[in-house]
């Protein structure tokens, strides 16, 4: 049989704070160690610890390096930063470059041995390992609460703040700020990347706005507190996917419903898993996210096959690793268990419990074998199957009652699945196991903690009657205040009695009874043993409790009695009782002869019959072996277990496991070689006598100067060291276990043993503990152990060495408390001194005797003191003057050194209002002085000062608590609040808080500002938000463009339809609804035609494409959807002439999307002209259109015929007729194209030519050739001689060739320049040059090359199909007279000749 462990539990709200390694060792940190726990699908095992921090361990990661999986590192509140030795348990290296607490650390996996941490002020510190350098970041002030190194970018790190902000900075660039991802409104809980480099579309469903095809960069996930997970593109630095956690219906049964907890959202991305994302929910669920999924749920639930699997409280980490063929997941949750998951069945393999505080108490069921009973100060009781086959740690867990430290458990002796349990708060009460019931609860408690429990026979009163009216056994506590209750179990609301009264009768005891501090019923039900705070042990007879004997041995409390078993071989042995105090030695007293022949007298036994001796410190519990004769262990504060053979009184074994002290100790009930014990280190191990290799306790070098000198010697005062500034921690104001207030017996000083160890059993709060906290919080409940006038919280049986001694106060008399302890024949001369003054009526300047005299001896005295006070105890000398009456001194003198309290404030007004005024004053500086802004400003308003605290709280950034006050007392139309909202709005909107700035602007009557605030961001929603509420404002200019802008995005998503819907929001957007429309219509043909391949989110229905002319079909949709029509000319002449539709100037557009948005407002303008019958504008508008898509090489965009068009042109309006004539010349450009493309199999090598222009002949897709022939066809008839003339323009020709010249010689002149000139102005030169020329080709040139089309044309003459000489002689001629450049002559002479 192996040994088994049950280790502290994880500690809380830490991003990172367990992980595991490639071989299968899980690691984390519980309270101020570090727990190492080997992995398989089948169990855990505990391997060891790693201890060194002083303060909780707020992180730790493993080394992901081949080689490296042994290096693992921590960081802790104490600031510090320790790289370990996994497999050696050794302290590698350690660096304290952090000033603030740590709240994350990372391992990089791509740079080797760095390791990255960030602390709570925002600082990131990278530490190269191998060569021990460090390099700190400041990249954000904001306070971190995770961060993730990339997988695939070696100097990439993620970020997470408090406030919901992700960067991604590059620490190659020192900590320069890739991404802000903002998305995120509450804490960032964990970061993880995608295993997978490059960002695949195929890893996330299309639906959620990813880019076609893989990009550069790593997808990123998030959880927060705000109840998502989002996946953010590093390559493009915003999120592409959330995922909203889901309500789910509470597993588990161990959750107290009136305990609140926050969320935590933790998530985690599994190696070869790069669409899939495992994160935790809110009731302990974890979930397995696949992104590809389409529709709600796109989430399994792990653990869903049967109840129990889940965790019950929030899941604050998980890692995983792959074993064989197997994927398991690590979690570690607030419920105190860690579970490992088959990520493949999603089921739960095993479930570790572990412990939340110290063990207090153990105790083994003589009913059901091998289960096994833990109390432990986490306020549980856990009930153990120790001989589970299945599970080896079947364990159950019960909460309900308790609500405090379990110290105190006792199975019925008779009856199964009974428990008994005690509490530190005095609580007593009854669990039924095996039921769902509550626990009976005792309606007698005790006024401090139950040290022990016992069940044994009844005892009057509780004894009379006949059997059946009467249980077989009852219910003894014994508690800190030295009482022993007898319970009913057949009725614990009723009355407890105390046996002290049956003992002060049967045995006519007069004097005081010592306080109880333990009690022991022997197996069979005959003697009960008591032991007393004295050390004293009393052996009373069953029922009458008549005294048998009292045992003075021990000098120290009774802190264990345990009675031999009565099923040894030797039937003495069983009135053996073995006894521990706080002297560390354990005796065994042979009561036979008292129990069997007892005298009428009480008798006194001062020897024991073994002595066993070796302990260095308290004793704590004892236990008897079940199996043995006279084999006993004993546990102790010095952190061992001792095995021992009473009866040779011989050490045999001594257990060195643990890293505390030791509180509790039981031997199997099953197994005779093996021993169970709990300590203060929050652990329960399971260890075999057999094979223990030391045999008697280590001894300090302070016991080993006891043993020298053996000699009885004075115990020296220790002087009690002064707390540090700022006052002691929560967790230091709970006293360890035995340790007393001051001065108590039992404080184990000669021992040499240092018990200045605090307990830090973590507690469930209402909120939670805060990541930037100092250690964990304690709920009111621990409080009521404690004395009525006590602050401490004293644990488990640390009553028991309480003495009734109590430390004095601090006298604020020093000097006349002094002059009482000088030499005794001093002090008789100052009575004869204090005589002569009383009876002779004199006075002296006794300072010392002017308690006993006047008031005026009094007054010096009071002076005398003031005079010799010591430096720092100016509360004193403030008592007393406000004893002489002298208020306005008192108050003077607290202001003059600072120590103003609220005691002296509120007695100021006493002394007049002018005097509080001043005080108050004063008072606010000192606050002011110790950061106490809130406090400073309600008391500025106490004296009618309103302006000045919203003026100090503004000052020091309290804008919410200044608006408050400035609300609550102000008039609203006060100037001040106004400045209050925009000073904040100013500030949150520098945050990026843009929602909530915009509430402030919005409040200050600044519509205008809250708008533009909320469109910072950008996106859709955003843009939206801020377009109504510009409208909602009157901003109607501002709503305006926002809605155009929100427009514009959502076209490029080819959104149509939503499109549309936020310009309906406004009647100003008439034309832009007109341009989007057309827009739409334009897209969907391009999209049959296979121009473009794009996809739609949404669009109308009117937009499907059909066999109707496309400026008919624009028409109708207009009149349609719109109410535009040639009807309501007033209408459309407005929209013809106003401002909305914008003449766009001619420009180069290669982004296709934009490019069709121009051509539509193009067309828009065109068809308007058309309703108008304005065709002069229309061909005008349509000639702009196709010089659009002529500049990019796109032909095809608008092929409409204009022969209806020019029949309706005034034949005397030159202007029509030039812009007809340049858009026949575009058409016929296109047609000419088309007939080379149609009837030449030989173009590919004419096509790569270069022109005299020096632009590339556009390549047409064959399929797109093909796709147009069949709407195009053109019969040979349309290349008559006009339509050569159209193409073959003279001027034209003779424009461009000036053109050509032109920039032949700027191009000669820059070169010229930027050869001799070294002078910033001459390299402006060629731009001024080039200017003018190049809008002159836009206005006048067109984008037609006249030598183009003759080169085609001889060509096509000549190898495809003649054409007329006169056609072909006018080519040739403009050929010689302007394509007179090299480039154009090497074209012609290679395409003709």
């Amino acid at each position: 049989m192996h040994q088994r462990h049950l280790p502290a539990s994880p500690n809380w709200y830490c991003s990172r704070c367990s992980d595991i390694n490639g071989k299968g060792v899980l690691g984390f940190g519980a309270k101020n160690t570090i727990y190492l726990l080997n992995v398989t699908a089948a169990s855990p095992a505990v391997t060891g610890e790693l201890t060194g921090h002083t303060e909780r361990v707020s992180g730790f990661a493993f080394c992901s390096h081949d080689g490296q999986e042994h290096i693992c590192a921590s960081t802790s509140d104490d600031k510090t930063v320790k790289v370990w030795d996994a497999e050696q348990k050794i302290l590698l290296k350690e660096h304290s470059v952090h000033q603030s607490t740590i709240s994350a650390v990372h391992w990089s996996p791509v740079q080797k041995l760095l390791l990255v941490t960030g602390d709570e002020k925002g600082i990131v510190v990278c530490y190269w390992f191998s060569s021990n350098d460090t390099q700190s970041f400041f990249p954000e002030p904001r306070t971190i609460f995770c961060l993730s190194c990339s997988p695939h970018e070696e100097n990439y790190i993620a970020v997470g703040y408090k406030d919901g902000m992700i960067v991604v900075i590059d620490i190659s660039k020192k900590g320069e700020v890739i991404h802000r991802l903002r998305g995120h409104d509450d804490e960032i809980h964990a970061l993880a990347w995608c295993p997978q480099p490059r960002e695949d579309k195929n890893q996330l469903n299309k639906n959620n706005g990813v880019t076609q095809g893989a990009e550069m960069g790593c997808y990123l996930a998030s959880g927060s507190r705000d109840q998502t997970v989002r996946i953010w593109s590093t390559a493009r630095g915003k999120g592409v996917m959330t995922l909203k956690l889901p309500f789910l219906k509470r597993r588990g049964l161990g959750v107290d419903p009136t305990v609140k907890e926050r969320l935590w959202l933790t998530v985690h991305w599994p190696k070869g898993r790069p669409s899939q994302i495992v994160s935790s929910c809110f009731g302990g669920e974890i979930i397995m996210w696949d992104l590809k999924k389409s529709g709600k749920q796109k989430w399994n639930l792990l653990g869903s096959s049967s109840d129990g699997q889940n965790h019950s409280r929030i899941v604050f980490n998980m890692s995983s690793f792959h074993t064989g063929d197997r994927e398991l997941l690590l979690s570690t949750s607030m419920d105190r268990e860690i579970k490992c998951w088959d990520l493949a069945s999603l089921e739960c393999c095993w479930t570790l419990p572990t412990l939340g505080g110290f063990v207090y108490c153990l105790s083994f069921s003589s009913v059901g074998t091998g289960c096994l009973a833990l109390g432990v100060g986490d306020s549980m009781i856990r009930v153990w199957n120790t001989l589970s086959i299945q599970n080896q740690y079947d364990i159950k867990t019960f909460w309900q009652g308790v609500k405090s430290k379990v110290t105190a458990l006792a199975w019925h002796p008779l009856k199964e699945g009974s428990l008994a349990f005690g509490t530190d708060d005095g609580k007593v009460g009854i669990y039924e196991v095996y039921s769902n019931k509550p626990p009976q609860i005792s309606s007698t408690y005790h006024r401090r903690t139950v040290y022990s429990l016992s069940w044994g026979p009844p005892v009057p009163p509780m004894s009379f009657g006949g059997s059946g009216d009467k249980p077989s056994y009852s219910l003894y506590s014994c508690a800190g205040e030295g009482v022993i209750f007898q319970h009913d179990p057949w009725k614990l609301s009723g009355e407890a009695s105390n046996i002290d009264k049956l003992i002060r009768d049967t045995n006519n005891i007069k004097h005081k009874i010592p306080p109880h501090t333990d009690l022991s019923w022997k197996p069979d039900g005959s003697v009960l043993a008591i032991g007393n705070e004295d050390g004293s042990i009393e052996v009373l007879k069953a029922p009458t409790l008549k005294l048998l004997c009292t045992v003075q041995q021990h000098h120290k409390i009774i802190n264990s009695l345990r009675w031999h078993h009565e099923h040894s071989s030797q039937n003495e042995l069983q009135y053996l009782l073995a006894s521990g105090s706080s002297n560390a030695i354990v005796y065994v007293h042979d009561l036979k002869s008292v129990i069997e022949t007892p005298s009428e007298s009480p008798v006194l036994m001062t020897e024991p019959f073994r002595t066993l001796s070796g302990h260095t410190n308290k004793i704590t519990s004892l236990a008897w072996s079940p199996h043995h004769d006279g084999r006993l262990v004993t546990v102790c504060y010095d952190g061992t277990a001792q095995v021992w053979d009473v009866l040779k009184e011989e050490p045999v074994c001594n257990y060195r496991g643990h890293s505390g002290r030791l509180l509790c100790v039981q031997w199997s009930t099953v197994h005779p070689d093996l021993v169970w014990t709990g300590g203060d280190d929050f652990t329960l191990h399971e260890w075999a006598v057999s094979k223990q290799e030391h045999v008697t306790p280590p001894k300090t070098k302070k016991r080993i100067e006891i043993e020298k000198k053996r000699g009885p010697q004075k115990k020296s005062k220790k002087k009690k060291k002064a707390p540090e500034k700022g006052g002691m921690k929560a967790e230091e104001r709970e006293l360890p276990l035995g340790e007393e207030i001051k001065g108590a017996a039992g404080s184990g000083a000669e021992e040499g043993q240092s018990d200045n160890v605090e307990e830090e059993e973590e507690r469930e709060n209402t909120d939670g503990p805060s990541v930037t906290g100092n250690g964990p919080s304690f709920p009111l409940s621990s409080l009521a152990v404690s004395f009525a006038s006590s602050r401490f919280v004293l644990p488990a049986q640390s009553l028991k060495y309480l003495s009734l001694k109590k430390r004095k106060p601090r006298s604020i008399l020093p000097l006349s408390t002094s002059m009482d302890h000088r030499p005794k024949e001093e002090l008789q001369q100052d009575c004869l001194t204090l005589a002569a003054v009383r009876y002779s009526h004199g006075s002296g300047d006794h300072i010392q005797l002017g308690l006993f005299t006047d008031r005026d001896a009094l007054y010096r005295m009071f002076q005398e003191e003031g005079d010799h006070m010591e430096a720092g105890h100016y509360d004193s000398m403030v008592y007393l003057r406000l004893w002489k009456g002298d208020l306005i001194g008192a108050i003077n003198l607290a202001a003059e050194k600072g120590e103003l309290t609220d005691d002296l404030l509120s007695l100021a007004p006493m002394a007049g209002y002018q005097v509080w005024a001043r005080t108050v004053e004063v008072y606010v500086k000192q606050l002011c002085h110790h950061e106490q802004f809130l406090k400073a400003a309600s008391h500025l308003v106490s004296i009618h000062k309103l302006y000045e605290a919203i003026s100090l709280l503004k000052s020091h950034q309290f804008y919410r608590e200044a608006i408050a006050l400035a609300r609550a007392r102000l008039q609203p139309e006060d100037p001040v609040l106004k400045d209050l909202y925009m000073s904040w709005a100013a500030v949150l909107e520098k945050d990026g808080h843009y929602a909530t700035a915009a509430k402030c602007y919005l409040a200050a009557d600044s519509n205008f500002d809250a708008a533009k605030v909320i469109a910072k961001k950008g996106d859709v929603i955003s843009l939206r938000t801020a377009a109504n509420l510009a409208q909602i404002s009157g901003e109607n200019e501002l709503a305006h463009s926002l809605s155009l802008r929100c427009a514009k995005d959502l076209m490029l998503f080819q959104d149509w339809a939503a499109a549309q819907e936020v310009l309906r929001m406004q009647d100003s957007l008439l034309g832009h609804r007109l341009v989007f429309c057309v827009n739409e219509i334009l897209s969907q043909r391009l999209a049959d035609a296979d121009v473009v391949t794009w996809s739609v989110a949404s669009s109308h229905t009117w937009s499907k494409s059909c066999d109707e002319n496309f400026l008919s079909m624009v028409h109708r949709v207009w009149q349609s959807e719109f109410e535009v029509t040639a009807a309501d000319l007033v209408k459309v002449k407005t929209l013809k002439i106003s401002d909305v539709i914008i003449k766009s100037p001619i420009f180069h557009l290669s982004f296709i999307p934009q490019l069709l948005f121009h051509i539509s407002l193009d067309v828009t303008l065109c068809a308007l002209s058309q309703l108008l019958c304005d065709w002069p504008s229309v061909l005008e508008d349509l000639l702009r259109a196709l010089t659009r898509g002529s500049e990019v090489g796109h032909f095809t965009l608008m092929t409409e015929s204009v022969t209806f068009y020019k029949q309706k042109l005034d034949p005397t309006d030159e202007r029509s007729l030039v812009i007809s004539e340049s858009v026949e010349a575009f058409v016929c450009y296109q047609l000419m194209y088309k007939k080379w493309w149609n009837y030449s199999a030989e173009t590919s090598a004419l096509t790569n030519n270069t022109f005299s222009n020096g632009d590339c002949l556009t390549e047409k897709n064959h399929s797109e050739v093909e796709a147009n022939r069949n709407g195009v066809a053109q019969s040979d008839a349309i290349f008559s001689e006009g339509f050569w003339k159209v193409l073959l323009s003279e001027p034209h020709a003779n424009l461009q060739a000036t053109q050509r010249a032109i920039e032949e010689i700027q191009r000669r002149v820059t070169s010229l320049i930027q050869q001799h000139s070294q002078r910033k102005d001459s390299r402006e030169s060629p731009q001024a040059l080039s200017t003018p020329q190049s809008e002159t080709s836009e206005e006048h040139g067109g984008p037609l090359n006249v030598m183009e089309c003759c080169i085609v044309l001889l060509y096509m003459g000549k190898h495809l199909n003649p054409f007329p000489q006169h056609i072909c002689s006018m080519a040739a001629t403009l050929l010689r007279k302007y394509g007179t450049t090299e480039s154009l002559c090497k074209a012609w002479k290679r395409l003709t000749q």
